[in-house]
């Protein structure tokens, strides 16, 4: 297991809020980390539906509990359509 920062730390003691995410954008998805941690997903914009979608490969380091990763991957959707409606990529 990777070496936790005193921040994810802290994080994984209380609920994840959205400010223990980063989000950002490369090319056509929206990356959602959360810092100290593997947590990591991307989303991508269906354009003819315009609707946001998760890609497959979410990573979150082995062992982690399950309602922590469901956690982090409730809010990182969250973000990720904030973030999406912010660049006018929904509505």
């Amino acid at each position: 297991m990777p070496p936790w920062t005193d921040a994810a730390l802290a994080a994984r003691s209380r609920p994840m809020q959205p400010s223990d995410l980063r989000v950002g954008v490369e090319g056509d998805h929206i990356v959602v980390t959360m810092p100290g941690t593997s947590f990591r997903t991307s989303f991508f914009i269906i354009a003819d539906e315009s609707r946001l979608v998760e890609s497959p490969a979410m990573s979150v380091e082995k062992g982690t509990p399950s309602d922590k990763r469901k956690s982090f991957e409730a809010l990182a959707w969250e973000v990720a359509n904030a973030k999406a409606r912010e660049l006018g990529w929904i509505v």
